[in-house]
């Protein structure tokens, strides 16, 4: 009898506990959506990017965290939700396009298809991709990022090549226009979503299943744990999630052009997730926040004339971002294994139990 007392005041702990979580993470996205409509103009873009950048970095952490499967392609998938949002929205045809400007379907209707275009597209070369491991798997996700950001110039009677496409139409719901802080509080409430959704993931049984093969693959597989189709399901959630960020950038730009999607952005994702942490969905935000607005000023740093007495070329912000990144993804795989901020309070926590046994 006291056994079974004890177990179900294990439940009963598990459930306030889990109540609770969700009540915070309601709180946190109601104060995330409410934010947008106090910021100036300029900074309610930069905050948009940061949510839109946060639902990529999220299915990432999932991904590499759990299925330890470095994925350089999220730019590619990012690059593939935008322009099918923008180009089922304006029309494939760019004569048609000049000609007809209510062509194509309705704005919303793109973005609910483009997700589903990139989780399809994920299936059919996740397939054959997810038997390669390590650096192999690495390559081959930015070998079919670079592929996606050709085809912009290969295919540009559709995609409009280097001179882009222009989406004149407007993403509206219910007879609200989404755009400006209103846009940033919807990407932020889909984060919000993003992140219920993902937790619950992670502490279900298949979330179980996940650790174990984070923890020891080959003794996941012996257990009977389907390794492969959780890899490809893992992936195909994190290429979804990038399409439908790049579904919802389209409407946040207005235009789309190849200096969007270009490596560097690849490369930005994996940061991201480095920074907040393998597997930790919370520490992804995180990870995209920061960087996000680390690139902003990186840039702005760019466009000076000079810096420390050299002067500057006109690339120079494209420059700073990727040479910076480049060594920050470079410090963190070879002394962060686990993540810049597991790291940190890792080695915090560290010092205040030696401070402490040392005092006693």
């Amino acid at each position: 009898m006291s056994v079974e007392l004890a177990a179900q005041g294990r439940t009963a702990r598990r459930r306030r506990v889990g109540a609770a979580r969700v009540a915070a993470l309601v709180g946190a996205t109601a104060f995330a959506c409410w934010l947008p409509f106090q910021l100036g103009l300029g900074d309610v873009g930069l905050y948009d990017r940061m949510g839109l950048y946060a639902l990529v970095a999220i299915g990432l952490t999932l991904l590499m965290g759990f299925a330890g499967q470095v994925s350089l392609g999220q730019g590619g998938f990012f690059l593939i939700g935008a322009y099918t949002s923008g180009l089922l929205t304006m029309g494939f045809d760019a004569e048609e396009r000049l000609i007809d400007p209510q062509a194509g379907i309705d704005p919303l209707l793109a973005v609910a298809i483009a997700p589903f275009v990139t989780a399809a597209i994920a299936v059919v070369i996740g397939i054959p991709l997810m038997r390669l491991r390590g650096h192999y798997l690495a390559f081959a996700t930015l070998a079919f990022a670079l592929i996606a950001w050709s085809l912009l110039y290969a295919q540009d009677g559709y995609t409009g090549g280097q001179y882009g496409v222009t989406v004149s139409k407007r993403l509206v719901v219910a007879g609200h226009e989404i755009t400006g802080a209103t846009h940033a509080a919807v990407v932020w409430g889909l984060v919000g979503l993003a992140l219920l959704i993902s937790t619950n993931l992670v502490s279900s049984r298949v979330g179980r299943a996940l650790q174990a093969i984070a923890a020891n693959e080959p003794a996941a597989a012996a257990s009977g744990i389907n390794v492969a189709l959780y890899k490809l399901q893992l992936f195909v959630f994190a290429a979804a999630m990038a399409g439908l960020a790049g579904a919802l950038f389209t409407f946040f730009a207005q235009f789309l052009g190849p200096e969007d999607f270009g490596i560097i952005v690849s490369l930005l994702f994996v940061v991201m997730v480095s920074i907040g942490g393998l597997g930790s969905v919370y520490g992804a935000v995180v990870g995209a926040v920061t960087i996000v607005y680390v690139e902003h000023k990186l840039r702005d740093l760019g466009t000076h004339e000079t810096l420390l007495g050299w002067d500057l070329p006109s690339t120079a912000p494209s420059i700073l971002s990727l040479g910076v990144f480049g060594l920050l993804l470079i410090v963190i795989m070879l002394f962060f294994p686990h993540g810049l901020l597991p790291g940190i309070t890792g080695a915090v926590r560290g010092a205040w139990a030696r401070i402490a046994r040392e005092s006693n």
